[in-house]
């Protein structure tokens, strides 16, 4: 099957059609626009590329997902959780976040992070709807992660570290600011051993679907016109 090619502002083509090899491929090109992310987001459709590829846009089936009441929080994590050795904030170093996050996205060698991506992502950001945490260590910039939050959903887009369980911490800390939000799921978009071992389960792309649709409200004709501005 071909994998169709988007113009700027075209719609997705449905997810069944996503290709098996590689997973989840479902189109290429189109834009990193507001109106396209959110429209992409809510469809449980992600960007991915590296340096020097078209937009690619995926929706792999299955799907891994996280519910935050279900995190795994090992012995160890939670003696470093209560001896407080990382202090943890939200939303202070969006920027610096995403770009510590490239070059460890699924495993690829290559960053991932363009400017287009960087520009793309700061706009969410910008409307509340980009989130990061960061884990600090006297002062330093050790870990965190980031992602793309619509109604009781968390879209986990990518997370880092360079200090001992750095990113582990930010997530599980994290956590417990969506619990109290109402945030119910977790999309952790393809399998990893990581995230498995901290509660994340596979389940079927169309199960997920339906969550999204059960979870993100519709927007509001005005609340659409002012996202497009």
């Amino acid at each position: 099957m071909m994998v169709p090619v988007l113009n700027p502002g075209d719609p997705f083509p449905p997810t069944t059609n996503a290709l098996k090899d590689p997973d989840g491929l479902l189109a290429i090109g189109g834009d990193l626009s507001t109106d396209t992310l959110i429209r992409a987001y809510r469809l449980g459709i992600f960007p991915w590329f590296t340096q020097g590829q078209p937009i690619l846009w995926w929706s792999p089936n299955p799907r891994l997902i996280l519910y935050p009441k279900n995190l795994k929080i090992s012995r160890s994590l939670r003696k470093i959780l209560r001896k407080n050795t990382y202090h943890v904030t939200t939303n202070e170093a969006f920027i610096s976040v995403v770009e510590k996050c490239g070059p460890k996205r699924h495993n690829e060698n290559e960053s991932w992070i363009t400017d287009e991506m960087i520009t793309a992502y700061e706009k969410l950001f910008g409307l509340g709807i980009a989130k990061s945490v960061e884990t600090w260590l006297n002062g330093e910039l050790v870990g965190g992660l980031y992602g793309v939050s619509m109604g009781g959903v968390f879209f986990g887009e990518s997370m880092f570290s360079l200090a001992p369980d750095a990113s582990k911490v930010a997530l599980a800390t994290y956590v417990d600011v969506l619990i109290k939000e109402n945030v119910t799921l977790i999309d952790c978009q393809v399998y990893s051993a990581h995230l498995s071992s901290l509660g994340g389960e596979m389940v079927d792309r169309l199960i997920f679907e339906q969550m999204l649709t059960e979870l993100i409200p519709a927007l509001d004709t005005q609340e659409y016109k002012s996202i497009q501005l």
